[in-house]
């Protein structure tokens, strides 16, 4: 088990142990974290897992994709760390990552 942080807008935080090789979003579902909605169940196709990821993480995901890249295109306030959690695979590599979420999904 990984620990990942989910941080909502106004501040409240939700840790949560999460599976290896399930995703952030699932994550989250998984574990009532609101603000998270993943309609799509995770198939990169309606950016309602919109999350911002700290600068110092980046190293430790995959890059962004062309879907996904397109994707953001339609989730509000989408700015420099703006990934879906979807396309994140939980590995023992991000244990203890923190996620800011936007104010609202698109």
């Amino acid at each position: 088990m990984v620990t990942i942080t989910y941080v909502e807008f106004d501040g409240t935080r939700h840790t949560v142990d999460v599976r290896n090789g399930l995703s952030l979003m699932e994550g989250a579902v998984f574990n009532n974290v609101p603000g998270i909605e993943g309609d799509c169940g995770g198939l990169c196709a309606c950016a309602t897992c919109h999350v911002f990821l700290p600068e110092d993480w980046a190293e430790w995901v995959p890059a962004k994709e062309d879907m996904e890249e397109r994707m953001l295109d339609f989730a509000f306030d989408v700015q420099e760390g703006s990934r879906l959690a979807c396309q994140i695979e939980v590995t023992d590599e991000i244990d203890g990552l923190e996620v800011m979420m936007p104010e609202r999904q698109y």
